[in-house]
């Protein structure tokens, strides 16, 4: 006999000591770890057990396990996780409890972003969690909606401040949101000889010694697989396992599976078979479809024998699968034609004209049914617009299948690509537009393939004479009446122009297309794609349009992200900034992430310009994250650039080399540009930050080298005052005077305010004695100088030069005010230059020690600035991403660090951060 009661882990020691240490630190806060191996190794076993030991040891447990039956249901997984937490909603804030019972159902028929929804469910747990730790359990998150482990993924980067721990468990090889979060993996391999023989022996003592051999050896330390063969070995009847060479692992389990299936009666094997393919563990559902599949009479106690063999779980209405390969396993081994009548008695018994219905009666069609393809279409519509980007596009491809003819296949194929695109599902997008090709034969469905085509990282791995193939293509479809068509092929090629650099010819081809498209002055595509192709020679036309169309689009997170990408490319940072600020969020819960790690891309490198550190540390981070789940290579190369650049204006040299080159190693096989535009910046910084003057300008006038890939036609116009500062304290003033002279006569075509605040800066600080005060006051007084660092570089620059001029006292006034200034921004070593020149002048800094702030953890740091300047907990939260508890427990161990007993004395400490701050944060 075997013995099937519940016996204790085999060999999985080391394993259990993780997570019980973990679990006795909660009460020091949490974290999250991921379980990772192969179907049936013993991951749930594992869960289980920190379930158990957490729970007998005070912490609360909830839990929650990916089923296919609720992947198209969205924040399903979420809603196992939190209803047994839920009466904290009420004490959160109602825009957070909004969020959350609007993804839970509770309230509400638009389905929320997952992102206000993760801030919101941390918020919730923090409550939960400060009456007892908490401890989450998630099973098969590869299983999950897509919603829920967007959700889990967001909360399992911000649990380190909370007690609570996440534990999750993903198959080996399945994609996962949680696989890009940089938690740590807690790998699940096979079990030792010993723990596998001793395994065997309790689930199987009678084999015969040749069996139970061949068991071990086959089963090769799988845990399942030890279980279910000797099980099958030791069954009624068996001889042991087969003598002929075995099928790969899965197979085998499934043939075991399978196997049992043979020895319970019909009624039973029915009942599993409709369970099998419902996509919903519905009881009553099962048995009223199960009733039309012929004369066998079915009843709930029908499923006794297949509980008792240990292949499902039944509950008062719901009926699971023990383990995935079982449900698969009996699909399998069912003939289509019996399949197809299965879900067709489904969809007689699902709601009516639900989108349940529409999948079902997908699934039993077996003939094109265009009725049934427009329904289908109109479910990718819903889903598309409650932000289920995945279910959209599934749904696209199956009416494709589906359609009348293949004019509209390849037209549903064509979109569920572009869709893809727009989600960054780059995986989905070759597959779609191969199963396309045969079918998109009309010369416009021709263009959109060939588009959809170079879509994916911006064309940047073919990058041959892209931007003018696209051009020629635009034109095409423009000559042919297919305005918005041409204008968003035109678009991707002008994005080629921010990427790689195709020439003046093409440049010019672009926009001179763009002019052709009848298109207002304000159109946020049209000021995007001249924007991108000629930023500084059309940078007063554009200038001019981007804030009249700013105002027109703001409700429009599509139209928002254009123009801010565009104000950044002509070097008008607070609008690109806030623009984008307001866009991402927009574009999230519409689905459209591949276009929303790009929005907050824009926000990043504008917030790094413009030198507002404590906010744009967590987008920086947070952009690159979805870069990097999105599969877009390259802008996650920017990111990562991009917080380089973070680093060194902070002072953490070692940090930002160590970024940048890894920035570099993604950029440097494609030459991508603005990535390597960036990486110098940084290090140009870095090398400036730590007194190596030459060495900054040699990576700074790399930039400025059209034959060099890090020259980027519009970044490398925002980085002169870098470059006039390294060269004046290098001698390399003469080198520097020729890139001036070079960027006045480009200024003369654009407004550009980044632009002309770098050449006043340049001008006064480049220019002979005897005009550099005029210059320099000349500079104060423009109003394209305002932006806080600008200001504070110039007024260090114009200090240090009156001290020069042995006019110390003259110059203390522009040095404090420098000071200040830099203190208040958290550029450190800009702030230790200009307290050396005041030092130099006589005055010693009025400065407060910095060993009380240097005491702080970067969050923590982040947290106590934002306060300083007034915002509330949940302004604070929001800004950087945490729950409002989290902020209340960084500011508590915060005053004790720096001496003080009450939030107001922060501002002692983090100085007014200035109007100019404020307005642009706004």
């Amino acid at each position: 006999m075997v013995d099937s009661r519940p016996q204790d882990l085999f060999g999985r020691e080391k394993e259990t000591d993780c997570l019980h240490e973990k679990i006795g630190a909660l009460q020091n806060g949490g974290g999250a770890v991921l379980l990772r191996g192969e179907p049936g190794i013993g991951k749930t076993a594992l869960l289980d057990m920190a379930a158990s030991h957490a729970s007998e040891n005070g912490v609360r447990v909830l839990r929650a396990t990916g089923v296919e039956s609720e992947a198209l249901l969205p924040f399903a997984g979420l809603h196992q996780l939190v209803y047994p937490v839920r009466s904290f909603a009420a004490q959160l804030p109602a825009a957070r409890r909004d969020a959350l019972e609007g993804a839970l159902g509770v309230r509400g028929s638009t389905v929320p972003d997952p992102f206000p929804v993760a801030l919101s469910a941390l918020d919730l747990l923090a409550r939960a969690a400060a009456h007892s730790p908490v401890l989450l359990v998630i099973d098969d998150v590869h299983r999950l909606d897509r919603a829920s482990s967007d959700v889990f993924a967001l909360l399992a980067r911000r649990l380190e401040s909370e007690p609570v721990l996440l534990l999750a468990a993903l198959r080996d090889g399945c994609p996962s949101p949680l696989t890009a979060t940089g938690v740590p993996d807690l790998a699940v391999g096979p079990l030792s000889p010993e723990a596998s023989a001793a395994l065997v022996d309790v689930r199987a003592p009678d084999l015969t010694p040749s069996t139970r051999a061949v068991v071990l050896r086959e089963a090769a330390g799988h845990p399942l697989a030890l279980t279910e063969l000797a099980g099958t070995a030791a069954g009624p009847g068996s001889s042991g396992p087969a003598t002929e060479p075995w099928t790969p692992m899965s197979r085998r389990l499934q043939d075991a599976f399978t196997s049992r299936l043979h020895t319970l009666p019909p009624s039973t094997r029915l009942l599993l078979l409709v369970a099998a393919c419902d996509d919903r563990a519905c009881l009553p559902e099962i048995l009223r479809a199960a009733s039309l599949q012929g004369p066998v009479r079915v009843e709930a106690s029908d499923l006794a024998p297949a509980i008792a063999a240990g292949l499902v779980e039944a509950g008062d209405d719901t009926v699971r699968f023990r383990h995935p390969l079982m449900s698969s396993a009996i699909r399998r081994s069912t003939p289509a034609d019996r399949r197809r009548a299965v879900h067709a008695a489904l969809a007689r018994y699902v709601t009516a004209g639900s989108d349940r219905q529409t999948w079902h009666e997908a699934a039993a069609a077996t003939h094109p049914d265009e009725q049934l393809a427009v329904r289908l279409d109109e479910a990718a519509h819903r889903a598309r617009r409650r932000g289920d980007a995945d279910e959209s596009v599934k749904a696209l491809e199956q009416a494709a299948r589906l359609s009348g003819d293949t004019a509209r296949g390849g037209e549903r194929l064509l979109r569920a690509a572009a869709q893809a695109v727009d989600a960054g599902r780059h995986h989905l997008v070759t597959r779609l537009l191969e199963a396309a090709e045969p079918w998109a034969t009309a010369p416009g469905q021709r263009a959109r393939l060939q588009w959809i085509k170079g879509s994916p990282e911006d064309g940047m791995r073919d990058v041959s004479e892209g931007a003018a193939a696209l051009t020629r293509l635009a034109r095409t479809v423009l000559a042919e009446g297919r305005v918005d068509l041409a204008a968003s092929i035109l678009g991707s090629a002008a994005q080629r122009c921010f990427w790689s650099e195709p020439g003046p010819a093409a440049r010019h081809g672009i926009v001179a297309l763009a002019d052709e498209l009848p298109l207002s002055d304000t159109d946020p595509s049209l000021l995007a794609i001249i924007a991108h192709a000629q930023p500084i020679d059309c940078g007063r036309r554009v200038v001019s349009g981007l804030r009249r169309a700013a105002a027109l689009t703001a409700a429009d997170p599509g139209a928002a992200r254009l123009i801010g990408g565009a104000a950044l490319l002509v070097g008008e940072f607070d609008l690109a900034q806030g623009l984008s600020r307001t866009s991402a969020p927009g574009l999230r819960s519409e689905g459209r992430l591949g276009l929303a790690a790009r929005a907050w891309g824009v926000q990043a490198w504008s917030g790094a310009q413009l030198a507002q550190l404590t906010s744009t540390v967590p987008v920086a981070e947070e952009a690159t994250r979805l870069a990097r789940d999105t599969g877009q290579t390259y802008l996650r190369g920017l990111g990562i650039a991009t917080e380089a650049r973070i680093a060194a204006l902070q002072g953490r040299h070692e940090r930002a080399l160590e970024l940048a080159g890894e920035a570099e190693r993604i950029a440097l096989p494609v030459a991508a540009r603005p990535v390597l535009a960036t990486v110098q910046l940084a290090r140009g910084l870095a090398a400036m930050g730590a007194g190596r003057f030459h060495e900054a300008y040699g990576h700074l006038r790399r930039m400025h080298d059209p034959k060099d890939p890090a020259h980027q036609i519009a970044l490398r116009c925002y980085a002169l005052i870098e470059l006039t500062d390294a060269a004046v304290h290098c001698g390399e003033r003469d080198s520097a005077r020729s890139v001036t002279a070079e960027m006045t006569r480009a200024a003369s075509r654009t407004s550009s305010s980044g632009m002309h605040s770098g050449l006043a800066y340049a001008r006064a600080a480049l220019a002979e004695d005897t005009d550099a005060e005029g210059l320099f006051r000349a500079a104060l007084d423009d109003a394209s100088c305002t932006w806080p660092f600008d200001r504070a570089r110039l007024q260090l620059a114009y200090g240090q030069w009156l001290r020069r001029q042995r006019r110390a006292m003259d110059s203390r006034e522009q040095l404090r005010a420098a000071e200040d200034a830099f203190d208040t921004l958290g550029t450190v070593p800009w702030a230790n230059r200009a307290r050396q020149e005041l030092l130099a002048s006589g005055e010693f800094s009025r400065r407060r020690e910095p060993a009380a702030r240097d005491r702080l953890t970067r969050q923590e740091s982040q947290v106590a600035q934002l306060a300083a300047e007034g915002l509330t907990n949940r302004e604070i939260a929001e800004r950087l991403f945490l729950s409002p508890r989290t902020v209340s427990t960084h500011l508590h161990r915060v005053f004790p660090k720096l001496g003080i007993s009450s939030r107001a004395a922060l501002a002692s400490v983090f100085p007014e951060r200035g109007a100019e701050y404020h307005e642009a944060s706004r």
